[in-house]
């Protein structure tokens, strides 16, 4: 078949399964590990789950979001580690938190159109192994060095460094054109949308449950190795809602409602996803989860005043029509818990009437997610947010939830990231 007759009659980009390490809080069991360590042990779990060892892939597309300048080529260091064929080709990118969606999805349409067979998608994240920056004054001196010609112009050029140069710079998670960083500006979204804590508490305490449910029935089993010593996520806790109330404010000041357990907190890890023509899984005795129907990014203009992480209520809207669905079509739905708040606000957006007229163009509300259909298994809150890692996280769960509930059955992903962005993906299930 032509290229020009599978963009009219594409392949069905089928989901074969995925595979991630466990999930660690920053500076406990991942400290002394790098994102091309997390990525290579992501990547070994799901060739040996696969048997793909020795096999040439199509393409392997990951990233993340927090990298040394060594780290140019991540992900084809990646491969070359681990016990794929060392041929096989690999591209880093970044979206911010939407870097593991946006790998599955780069994968699933080269699929589609017919230039690959198979490939993985993920990506990896380290807080840390986070790089550091020195000042500028230090690295104009440095350079200054650098450049001498002889032994005593360079020690010359040393010499005027000072105490004050030596302070590092932790990287920012601050948006450059605004100088608040994710937290505080979604603290002014969740005042604007009159987010309450204790909808923010319910999003974190039902998170821990799910997930810690997840794991208690073995879901996790084939998607997940154990790494550095975990067998689980290392910020699930035991949580109750007395305990998630008595927490303070870390967002929005004294008054604030967001908190430390209502808000994802600092993590490393890294995970993957096989994808792949349903021609291939057939040839290789694999039985895909589900099928990729579609993903959307959107952005929005947040230094004009929009909700900087609101991208996805107008994106999931827009992929949806496309495709000739509803809301209510959905079965499950995931929604990133970048912070409970994030979550509420995009549920409180799609059910504002007002919003889908002025915003979406609709003639009412969007629509309402059932509860029992949201989030089924926990998202970030219980997991972690290692930030390239979660949407890699998010796509093999929904993926599994979709083949065990049935034929004809639809999921939607909704992943915010930094910069007004937001990535969604359809899913169906391939039973």
């Amino acid at each position: 078949m032509l290229i020009g007759e599978l963009v009219n009659h594409p392949r069905r980009a089928a989901i074969l399964g995925g595979n991630r390490i466990p999930f660690a809080r920053a500076g406990k069991a991942y400290r002394n590990v790098s994102n091309q360590d997390m990525l290579t042990a992501a990547l070994d779990g799901l060739v040996a789950r696969f048997s793909l060892q020795g096999e040439l892939l199509g393409d392997v597309a990951a990233g993340a979001v927090l990298k040394h300048a060594k780290d140019f080529n991540l992900t084809r260091e990646a491969v070359l580690g681990s016990a794929l064929d060392s041929r096989t080709p690999a591209i880093d990118l970044q979206r911010a938190c939407a870097t593991g969606l946006d790998g599955v999805a780069l994968v699933a349409n080269k699929i589609a159109l017919g230039q690959i067979e198979v490939g993985i998608g993920g990506g990896v994240d380290s807080t840390s192994d986070a790089p550091i920056e020195v000042s500028g004054d230090l690295r104009a001196i440095l350079h200054r060095a650098n450049s001498a010609r002889t032994t005593k112009d360079r020690l010359k050029a040393l010499a005027a460094i000072r105490p004050s140069h030596l302070k590092p710079s932790a990287p920012s998670a601050a948006e450059v054109r605004t100088g608040l960083n994710m937290g505080q500006h979604q603290a002014l979204s969740t005042e604007r949308w009159n987010v309450t804590r204790e909808e923010q508490d319910e999003i974190a305490f039902e998170s821990h449950r799910r997930l810690a449910a997840a794991y208690e029935k073995g879901f996790f089993d084939d998607l997940m190795t154990g790494y550095q010593g975990l067998a689980r996520d290392e910020n699930l806790r035991e949580s109750t809602m007395e305990k998630l109330a008595s927490l303070k404010p870390a967002f929005g000041g004294p008054e604030g409602t967001m908190t430390a357990g209502n808000s994802t907190p600092l993590s490393d890890g890294a995970s993957t996803v096989l994808i792949a023509s349903e021609e291939w899984a057939e040839r290789h005795g694999h039985q895909p989860l589900a099928y990729i129907r579609d993903v959307h990014t959107r952005s929005v203009d947040f230094t004009s005043g929009a909700d900087l992480l609101s991208a996805p209520a107008y994106a999931a809207p827009e992929m949806l029509a496309r495709n000739g669905l509803t809301l209510e079509d959905m079965d499950f739905v995931e929604i990133h818990e970048a912070f409970a708040a994030t979550v509420v606000m995009i549920l409180k957006a799609w059910e504002d009437e007002e919003f889908g007229r002025n915003e979406l163009g609709l003639e009412g509300a969007f629509g309402t997610v059932p509860r029992d259909r949201l989030n089924v298994y926990g998202s970030s809150l219980a997991a972690g947010h290692p930030f390239a890692a979660t949407g890699g996280r998010i796509v093999a769960t929904l993926a599994k939830t979709l083949y065990e509930a049935g034929p004809g059955k639809l999921g939607l992903i909704s992943i915010c990231a930094a910069g007004g962005q937001g990535t969604v993906a359809l899913l169906e299930s391939a039973r």
